[in-house]
């Protein structure tokens, strides 16, 4: 066998190698690299998301449609039929105070409905073997009848001690006032409760928004109300009742509806009222927390001491960032080759590249031709001498090419995975493994005299595995043309 290099290179560029159509192969590829996805397509919590992300709602969302459907339907009947009396009748302000107060009611209940209402990212699977180990060191030795204490963690906020419970589901200690929807299945910082009106939880950070658009919802309802009223009685002094009737018939329906409305309204808008006022939740004042029933010394370590301060403090504060990034994509922590059903990989483009121009920088200038025990090929010479004999214009073998090491008799090839794409294999015995195992060549430093060498110390398939000798008669194959 010759080894020859005092031919100019013939360039060539390694592909993978596939036994399947290679159209498939692309095919497949392509599938896999679509748009990377977005945090909010994993979301583990029972949510509907809208527009990408950006709209996050509970998934029963009936009740929101309904209420949507009673504002519109009947602030669009007083538009149409009330509005145009009472501007020319009473004075042009009606519609205009009207028309601010309903879009006042759109935007916070769409604020309240759509936004994130502070909910708790869940605990990672590192995180949560990280605390349960944790917990069972602070348990203790654990015995056959042993009954692990519940978990609960107590800390001191303003003078009163606060349990934090421990969340099964999110594997978490949840913080002070947040609590974990069943509905939702999210733990919601500062939970005030799950409101099906809105279509979402009011927690933290869309509690300011559900509270103005109840508050404004009440004006808007009494506002009506009250005009209706004033357009039928005046339109009665001058047709009479039922005349007046005949003649705006929309008004009798938005009569019932807001009638029937505005008292658990106007109720709802005084209770949070007083909780703001508080500073407490509706969770914190359903459950008692801050009770003196509990306890003579209980009192609310979140309340200011003052109505103006706690209002101030629930209404006009920074608004906290979310915390699970729902629109944030997922980044993968290592770089995932892309599988194929033939059980050979393909990386990207950029990959591919970074490897073949690691693993063949001879290639594209000298080749290395490998030949039987005859004469070599037509045209190319032989090499004769040990690696230290090359020419200056041709790189030694050992710094030249970073993927092969020079170690005693032999030079190990450490990607050999890769082809040079003028030849391809046919046949299953003509194609290599894309196995692993690094190929081994003689170096030629370690030749025997005159440059010649026995084909079975460059290869012996009685040590080598069949995956390995696949791999050398893939070599040889390409040696021959």
């Amino acid at each position: 066998m010759h080894l020859g290099l005092d031919e100019p290179v013939r360039e060539c560029q390694y592909n993978p190698i596939c036994t399947r159509n290679s159209s498939s192969m692309e095919t497949s590829g392509h599938k896999k690299k679509r748009t990377p996805r977005r945090k909010w397509q994993i979301f583990p919590g029972r949510n509907r998301f809208y527009c990408n992300g950006r709209v996050m709602m509970a998934r029963q969302t009936g009740v929101f449609y309904l209420t949507l459907i009673l504002i519109m339907v009947t602030s669009g009947l007083f538009f149409a039929f009330d509005c145009p009396f009472l501007a020319s009748n009473l004075t042009p302000a009606i519609p205009v105070i009207g028309g601010v107060l309903f879009v006042f009611v759109l935007g916070m209940l769409f604020r309240a409905s759509f936004s994130d209402p502070g909910v708790l990212p869940r605990a990672t699977p590192d995180e949560a073997a990280d605390l349960e180990r944790q917990i069972d060191a602070s348990n203790g030795p654990s015995g056959p009848g042993y009954r692990p204490p519940p978990r609960i963690r107590e800390v001191v906020i303003n003078g009163q001690t606060v349990k934090l419970k421990y969340c099964f589901t999110c594997k978490i200690f949840r913080p002070p006032r947040a609590s974990h929807c069943s509905l939702c299945d999210n733990c919601v910082e500062r939970f005030d409760h799950h409101c099906p009106w809105v279509g979402n939880c009011v927690g933290k950070r869309n509690y300011r928004f559900f509270y103005l658009f109840i508050l404004s919802l009440s004006f808007l309802t009494v506002f009506i109300f009250a005009f209706v009223i004033t357009h039928v009685i005046l339109r009665s002094n001058r047709t009479g009742f039922l005349s007046a009737l005949k003649d705006s018939p929309a008004s009798v329906l938005e009569v019932l509806v807001c009638f029937f409305s505005v008292w658990s309204i106007m109720g709802l808008s005084g209770f949070h009222t007083y909780l703001i006022s508080s500073n407490q939740t509706t969770n914190e004042d359903i459950k008692g927390s801050w009770s003196t029933k509990r306890a003579k010394d209980n009192y609310n370590p979140y309340s200011y001491g003052n109505i103006l301060t706690n209002c101030c403090a629930a209404l006009c504060g920074p608004l906290p960032p979310s915390l699970i990034d729902r629109r944030g994509y997922i980044q993968p922590d290592t770089p995932q080759p892309v599988s194929h059903s033939n059980g050979s990989c393909m990386y990207n483009s950029t990959q591919l590249q970074s490897h073949m121009a690691a693993a063949t920088p001879l290639l594209h200038s000298d080749p290395v031709m490998m030949g039987g025990e005859g004469p070599t090929l037509p045209g190319k010479s032989s090499l004769g001498g040990p690696c230290a004999s090359l020419t200056p214009s041709q790189p030694s073998l050992p710094s030249s090419m970073p993927g092969l090491g020079c170690a005693g008799d032999m030079l190990t090839l450490r990607d050999p995975d890769t082809h040079c794409h003028h030849h391809h294999f046919v046949s299953p015995e003509e194609t290599p493994s894309p196995g692993p195992m690094p190929l081994t060549l003689p170096c030629p430093a370690h030749m025997t005299h005159g440059g010649h060498m026995n084909p079975a110390q460059l290869y012996d398939p009685a040590s080598q595995d069949s995956l390995h000798e696949d791999s050398v008669r893939g070599l040889v194959k390409l040696s021959s043309v």
